[in-house]
């Protein structure tokens, strides 16, 4: 069966607690013992069994059921057989337990992070906040887009976001959608920080697996989590039926600001995603487009019911579920000292135009824009100052731009209307055709100012170039190499070109290989395809832009591609401005350079430069400057005024002055550090609380040390293991069922460090992050040769599975310790109608009958722990043990029982709450209802229901020989 075959919705509670399948149980299926990863209700076929196969036909092998579809057995746990631990220490027993803890997905009503501090990164607690609000239970689900402007680290916030959820069991199914230059970028971090492993699929990869699995399958369910590129998946002709057709855990929408605009195909694909996920996480530095409608659209991609009118609504509406920061805001700047450097000036590299550009202004500044008491040439408004920018460029753009609008008016045909402005363009065309690199001021300006940095054929030093142009990207590469000493193949390797142009691969490796300190690239030309989400900070900390983007919001986007967390040297900015002493000319100084300096004071007054003109797009900014430019408005000027407008409108000024201006000033919460609140709207400045994560072993170093001794003793031989005492690292040849399991590491990976014929694992930190740096310094391959474990690594979790599949189906062992009668070890598990735990409790019940429900308290006191000897002896037969466990399991179904309704509290009331947030909201629609109908029965659904799942883990018992205790004194 295929997970394709059936739903995730929500369904009515069951009563019975029938279908509850709690991970690392063994059931019995088609005649085999199977392992519980993951279990889930679904609509119309019973609970969906995640399972990998324990007995010898199935070994290791994965598979899915349905209870609707098959017998599940998950056996009467008042049957369990009791066995004997003869092993050393109990070592058998004890990584039993700790496997079992392991394996059971931490609780609803567990909100505090689990894992945060077991991955390779600083420990930053602003970049912990956003998991916080994901699990927060402020929203039925975790849910929330994460707004931190551009360089704060959205990639690793949503790393330990997805980890957290993983670690809850939310998280088997993942999809992660990005532009195609980050694909690599994304999978890379997420994959070396956290080892969760995401397999890159493109149109050509999801036609290779449609080729290789039966007719009809969805190639969606052939890897449980995957990274697609956002220009692959808007195909919704192509894709829409088998996305329709597949839920996921968690659906991550990278640069979610392209996904406002409704009716396009990226917001066709956000709808389709959006209902069939249970976590959605959207991030974007720039997620508001200045309309508040549509706003509230992407919003409603998170929740539905959040806002009530989607033209007038407040920031405090939608705090549950977003959060944003800038550099300036207090937590980041505290915690960031001495880890990102301060940006340097944006500084203005004047060009005094050269004899043969003059003639361009002249022509420009008599013909085209003639000021206001002349009339241009042409009869499209827009169309001369197109032809500035593009000789504010360079001339090889000017020269495309001008052909390209000659052959446009020569195919109307209208000789009368068109014949002044083709003159004008030919006398152009005359103008710029003899151009060389030699008649440009600013190329000789690039040179000298790339000299200075220090580039050249003996220096390391990197350099980006932006510019918007193709054209003058593609002239740069030509003639840039020589004119800095490269010669031979020197030149043809010293310089790349990234453009919107080049495929996903292409721009993937361009980005790669500027990241890497050994490659011989030195100068990265690019446009502003880079200017999102792309990291070129790793060998780079100088910028020049070589002409200037007209918009504030866009020269930000590209100094943050140097200027983000983990830099180590401070970001150097440079522009290049070209002047003219022809009079009325328009120069870089009346728009460029103008600009450069407003966005340099935004950044040091606000963090950032969106909320100056109040329009928070790009291309919204360039084409408003430009009709102001026309209505004779300087820079100055315009800003303002637009920033004026938006401020007089009262229904934006309500959310938007909130959402993008200064986030820098705590809020109520502040005092008490509460985690849910988030900067600006209530944030805490303490550092994000620890879950209590019950472990028997101290770390998950000493766990899989001896799991490996206890599943392999033999490692040397059959695994052959190499320890490194004194660095921590383990070497070791995969075996087959290992091997499996890679098939969900990227495949570059698997293939560049051949994982198939050696792993190198290691669980010290500092090795770990030298492999990264060396990786980065490599020119073969960017991925570490060394992989950190964390408690997510796929070696981890194929150990924890081969410990439990040691013991028998319905097996219990029984462990001789200090304690003065039998006791009994139970897992007591509360569920939703989903299928997730709402409560897990541990616990020991004595045959007395007496409860304690902290298991490994118990555990610890009654000396089991690795020095602990095993006597081989005991005070009672397995048998007469065995007769104990159903009073034992009644006793804890009891205790269970008696403290429901405290424990369900916590879940209950912001349930609750949403429901009486949902009954507010009116929708005069039928399918507004039936969303609202829909959310009411998702809130039912994470109720707890049914009885506990009850599990006999094992059964202490008194050593027969131990000295009796003391009498009670007086």
């Amino acid at each position: 069966m295929t997970a394709q075959q059936s739903s995730t919705a929500p369904v009515a509670p069951r009563p019975d607690g029938e279908d509850q399948f709690p991970a690392g149980a063994q059931v019995f299926v088609r005649d085999e013992v199977w392992l519980v990863r993951n279990s889930v209700r679904t609509e119309h076929d019973g609970a969906k069994v995640d399972v990998v196969g324990v007995s010898d036909f199935v070994r290791d092998q994965e598979a899915v059921f349905f209870t609707g579809l098959d017998t599940i057995e998950l056996i009467d746990p008042r049957r369990t057989k009791l066995v004997r631990d003869e092993s050393s220490n109990f070592r058998r027993s004890r990584l039993f337990l700790e496997a079992v803890l392991r394996k059971t997905a931490l609780p609803q009503f567990e909100r505090r992070l689990a894992l945060a501090d077991s991955f390779l990164l600083d420990s930053l607690p602003y970049q912990r906040r956003p998991a916080e609000l994901a699990l927060s239970g402020r929203n039925l689900r975790p849910r929330l887009l994460i707004a931190d402007v551009v360089g704060l680290g959205k990639t690793l916030e949503i790393g330990l976001t997805l980890a957290e959820l993983i670690r809850r069991g939310r998280g088997e199914r993942i999809l992660v959608v990005t532009p195609q230059h980050v694909l690599e970028q994304f999978q890379h971090e997420l994959w070396t920080r956290f080892a969760i492993p995401l397999v890159r699929l493109d149109s050509v990869g999801i036609e290779r697996i449609q080729r290789e699995i039966p007719a009809g399958r969805n190639p969606f369910t052939y890897f449980k989590r995957v990274i697609v590129s956002i220009d692959t998946l808007k195909n919704t002709d192509q894709y829409k039926h088998h996305l329709e057709r597949i839920n996921w855990d968690a659906v991550v929408i990278d640069e979610s600001h392209n996904l406002i605009n409704r009716g396009s195909l990226r917001n066709q694909l956000a709808q389709i995603l959006a209902p069939r996920t249970d976590a959605l996480i959207l991030a974007s530095a720039t997620p508001h487009n200045g309309d508040a409608k549509s706003f509230a659209e992407l919003i409603g991609l998170l929740d539905p019911a959040a806002i009530r009118d989607p033209e007038h609504y407040r920031a405090e509406d939608i705090e549950h579920l977003f959060i944003r920061r800038t550099k300036i805001s207090p937590e980041v700047r505290e915690q960031m000292k001495g880890q990102w450097a301060d940006r340097g000036p944006s500084q203005s590299v004047r060009c005094a135009a050269t004899p043969a550009e003059e003639k361009i202004f002249e022509e420009l500044a008599a013909v085209w824009l003639p000021g206001e008491n002349g009339t241009s040439v042409s009869g499209v408004p827009l169309f001369p100052y197109t032809l500035l920018k593009s000789f504010l460029s360079s001339h090889a753009a000017l020269k495309a731009t001008v052909s390209a609008r000659i052959k446009t008016l020569e195919k109307k045909d209208e000789p009368t209307a068109t014949r002044a402005e083709l003159a004008a363009l030919r006398t152009l065309q005359e103008l710029v055709e003899p151009l060389t690199e030699a008649d440009s001021a600013k190329f000789a300006a690039l040179v000298e100012q790339l000299k200075a940095i220090g580039v050249g054929p003996k220096s390391d030093a990197r350099v980006v170039v932006f510019s918007e142009r193709v054209q003058t990207l593609e002239w740069l590469r030509t003639v840039l190499p020589a004119a800095l000493g490269f010669r031979g193949r020197a030149a043809e390797e010293s310089t790349r070109v990234m453009h919107g142009g080049l495929s996903d691969e292409q721009q993937m490796q361009c980005v790669e290989d500027f990241g890497l300190a050994d490659a011989p690239v030195r100068v990265l030309l690019t446009g502003d395809v880079a200017s999102e989400g792309v990291n070129l900070h790793r060998q780079c900390h100088q910028l020049i832009h070589y002409d200037v983007p007209w918009s504030l919001i866009r020269i930000e986007q590209r100094n943050g591609r140097i200027d983000r967390y983990g830099q180590a040297h401070q970001p150097q900015f440079r522009a290049l401005i070209l002047t003219s002493e022809v009079e009325g000319a328009k120069d870089d100084t009346v728009v460029a350079e103008r600009l450069l300096d407003r966005e340099d004071q935004a950044h040091r007054a606000l963090g950032t430069a969106e909320a100056v003109t109040g329009l928070y797009r790009a291309e919204a900014e360039e084409k408003s400057l430009i009709q102001d430019l026309l209505r004779g408005r300087t820079v100055d000027e315009s800003l303002d005024a637009h920033r004026a407008e938006a401020e007089a409108d009262a229904a934006m000024d309500d959310f938007l002055a909130d959402f993008f201006g200064s986030v820098g000033d705590a809020g109520p919460g502040a005092e008490n550090g509460d985690p849910q609140d988030t900067e600006g709207k209530g944030a805490g400045t303490s550092a994000p609380g620890n879950a209590a994560v019950p472990r028997l072993f101290t770390s998950t170093a000493e766990f899989l040390d001896e799991a490996l001794s206890e599943v392999f003793p033999d490692a040397t031989t059959s695994l052959d293991l190499h320890r490194d005492t004194e660095s921590g690292l383990l070497s070791f040849r995969p075996p087959t069922d290992l091997v499996h399991r890679l098939k969900a590491l990227p495949l570059d990976y698997v293939r560049e460090q051949r994982l198939r014929e050696r792993l190198l694992v290691t669980f010290n930190r500092r090795l770990a992050e030298h492999s990264l740096k060396r990786a980065r310094e490599s020119s073969t391959s960017s991925w570490p040769e060394i992989s950190l474990l964390t408690d997510l690594h796929p070696v981890v979790e194929w150990l924890t599975d081969k410990v439990l599949v040691r013991l028998g189906r319905q097996e219990a062992l029984i462990i001789t310790a200090d304690v003065p009668e039998p006791t009994y070890l139970v897992q007591g598990v509360y569920s939703n109608a989903l299928g997730r735990p709402t409560v897990v409790k541990w616990m020991g019940v004595t045959r007395g009958g007496t409860v304690e429900d902290d298991m490994v308290g118990l555990l610890r006191r009654s000396g089991v722990g690795p020095t602990m000897a095993n006597p081989m002896r005991h005070s009672e037969s397995a048998t007469a043990l065995e007769d104990g466990i159903p009073d034992a399991l009644a006793a804890a179904e009891q205790f269970l029982d008696r403290h429901r309704d405290a424990w369900d509290e916590p879940l209950r009331k912001p349930i609750d709450d949403y429901k009486a947030r949902l009954g507010d909201w009116e929708q005069p629609t039928l399918a507004g209802e039936r969303t609202k109908k829909s959310l009411a029965s998702l809130a039912d659904s994470l109720l707890t229901t049914g009885r506990p799942l009850m599990r006999v883990l094992a059964v202490l018992v008194p050593d027969p020989e131990a000295p009796a205790p003391p009498p009670p004194t007086a």
